[in-house]
C-alpha cells in the first residue's frame, strides 16, 4: 500500500487535473506524482519527450530504462517498460541479460555494450571513465549520449518516486501510455 495518497482524477487540481485527464492509463505513478503540482506537467511532458523523440532511438532507451529500474530496484518501472521493450524490438535475451547483470553478454552488440557500460556508470559513479566514455563516443553522437544521460536521470527519479512512496505496483500498461505519444498518420 502506497505511503502516500494516490490523488484521484477527480480530486486533482491545476496542471495535476489536466496531466491526469489527458493520460490514456490513470497509472499510480502519475496519481503519485500529481502531489508535485508545480512539477507534475514539465516532469510529464520531459517523459513524453524521452518516450517519443530521441534521437538514441526506442530499442537503446529502453535497454537504459530497464538498466535504471535493475540496478535502482524500481519494480515499478520494470513492470511497465518490459512490455515496452519488447514492443520496441528488444529480444527477451537482452531483457534477462539485464535483469541479471550481464551487461556485456553476446546478446548485446558492441554499441549496446558501450551504451550500457556507460550507463552503469552514469548510475552508480555520476562520473564516467574515459576509457568507458570513449567507448560510448565511438559509437554515438553528442545529442544521444545527452539524451542517454536524461533519460537515466528522469527514470532514477522516477524511481526513487514510486520506491520511497511504495507506489502500488498497476498491472502492465506502459506500452498503451507510449503508443499514446507516438506520432499518428494523418496522410491517409
Amino acid at each position: 500500500m502506497a505511503r502516500l495518497t494516490l490523488i484521484h482524477p477527480d480530486d486533482a487540481t491545476g496542471d495535476a487535473a489536466k496531466v491526469l485527464a489527458a493520460l490514456p492509463v490513470k497509472l499510480n505513478i502519475f496519481r503519485m506524482l500529481a502531489h508535485a503540482e508545480s512539477c507534475v506537467l514539465p516532469q510529464v511532458r520531459l517523459g513524453t519527450a524521452i518516450l517519443s523523440s530521441l534521437d538514441l532511438g526506442h530499442r537503446r532507451r529502453e535497454l537504459l530504462i530497464l538498466l535504471v529500474a535493475r540496478i535502482e530496484g524500481g519494480a515499478y518501472e520494470w513492470r511497465q517498460h518490459v512490455p515496452i521493450a519488447l514492443g520496441v524490438g528488444v529480444p527477451q535475451a537482452q531483457i534477462d541479460a539485464i535483469e541479471q547483470g550481464n551487461l556485456a553478454d553476446n546478446a548485446f552488440d558492441d554499441a549496446d555494450r558501450a551504451l550500457l557500460a556507460f550507463g552503469k556508470q552514469v548510475i552508480e559513479a555520476v562520473r564516467v571513465e574515459e576509457s568507458v566514455f570513449a567507448q560510448a563516443r565511438r559509437h554515438f553522437s553528442e545529442r544521444e549520449i545527452v539524451e542517454a544521460i536524461l533519460t537515466i536521470g528522469f527514470y532514477m527519479t522516477m524511481a526513487r518516486l514510486t520506491e520511497a512512496t511504495e507506489t502500488d505496483l498497476d498491472p502492465a500498461s506502459g506500452m498503451t501510455v507510449f503508443d499514446s505519444l507516438q506520432p499518428r498518420d494523418t496522410s491517409a
